[in-house]
Formats: C-alpha cells, structure tokens, sequence
C-alpha cells in the first residue's frame, strides 16, 4: 500500500514537472511571437538605392559614338563621309575597336564605298593619350592602286581619330609599321595625322 502511494507521488510529481515545462515552454513562445510582431519590417533595399535623380546601375556606365568613314564621290573628287556607330563601352578603347570592326565589315548604304580589301581583320589597337596604333592583317595592303591605297589609308586614319581628332595615328601591319603600300610603293610618314594626311595624300 506505501509501494502504491508512494508510485502515485512519484507519478503525480511527474505530472506536474512537465505541465509546468509546457506552461514554461508556451509562455516563451508567446512572447516570442509577440516580440517579432513588433519588429518593424525593414524597408526594401531598392528603395533606398534608386532615387529620382540617381543613375540606375543597368545602365550603361559610358557610352561613345565613334565614326566610321566611307568613301563617297563629291563632284571630281572623292570625300570621306562620317557614319557614327554608338557603344556602351566599359573598357578602354572597346569603342574604336567597334568602330572598326564596322568598318572592316564594309558599308550598308549604297551610295558608301571602301576600298580596305575584303577579308581584312583588326588585330589590335591601343589608344594611348594622343596616339592611336592600330594592327591590320596582311590584307589590308593588298590589291587596287594608288587611289585605293590611299582612301583606304584616309578609312582607317580618320577613324582611328574619330574620338580624338588630333591624335597620331600609327598603322601596323602583321605587327610591323607600314613603310610602303602597295606594288606602286607610297610612301607612308608615319605618325599620321588628319592634317598630314590632306596635305600629302589628297584624295
């Protein structure tokens, strides 16, 4: 009989531990819920980053507009003619190097011409303060004759310049400065200059 009662002490003892450790329990809870109710929500990031008056980072960081030149005839003459070719450039000189990549590729509009051989690639270009270098392949000096060789050394001259209209320019060909083009062996000063360039190589 002590056995029993003493079991129904132990039993009710039990009982009321774990009743008080769910009143504990849940009372925790409560207040932790009640806790995160009152936590304000905080604001949502972009609200804070894009404001009236602040550029919007998809935009493009810096966008230029080289030219590209064509040949086109002007009375007995022939004249370049400037066609303007927008980039969104985030790295240096990604924008000339646009310009001629286009101007490789050769003109859209009918009444453009060119007279840089087909096939010509651009093999590299630094632009550097005043001075442009630009890195043709072996096409460039290719085919046409004296009036070929020059538009096509006025293309590339203006176009090199078309950010910076009184910049240097050096052509390289295959890596190696070009003296001479083509088989009737004009003769290029080299830098090369917008100025120098009508002055001694009138088209």
């Amino acid at each position: 009989m002590k056995d029993q009662q003493g079991s129904n002490r132990i039993s009710s003892g039990i009982i009321a531990g774990v009743a008080a450790a769910v009143v504990a329990v849940g009372g925790g809870v409560a207040w932790l819920t009640s806790q995160s109710n009152n936590t304000p929500t905080p604001s949502k990031p972009s609200q804070g980053i894009e404001q009236p008056g602040q550029p919007s980072t998809r935009q493009p960081a810096n966008e230029q507009t080289a030219n590209v030149y064509w040949l086109r005839p002007k009375n007995k003459n022939i004249a370049l003619v400037p066609h303007s070719v927008k980039v969104a450039a985030v790295r240096p000189n990604q924008a000339l190097e646009a310009a001629f990549e286009s101007l490789l590729a050769g003109p859209t509009e009918g009444t453009d011409s060119t007279t840089i051989p087909k096939g010509t690639k651009l093999l590299g270009l630094k632009a550097e303060s005043d001075e442009v270098r630009v890195n043709l392949s072996e096409e460039f000096t290719r085919g046409g004759g004296s009036a070929s060789m020059i538009g096509r050394v006025g293309q590339v001259v203006y176009t090199a310049t078309s950010l910076n209209p009184k910049a240097k320019v050096y052509i390289d060909v295959n890596g190696k400065p070009l003296d001479v083009l083509g088989g009737e062996g004009i003769e290029l000063q080299q830098p090369l200059t917008r100025e120098s360039f009508d002055k001694n190589y009138p088209l």
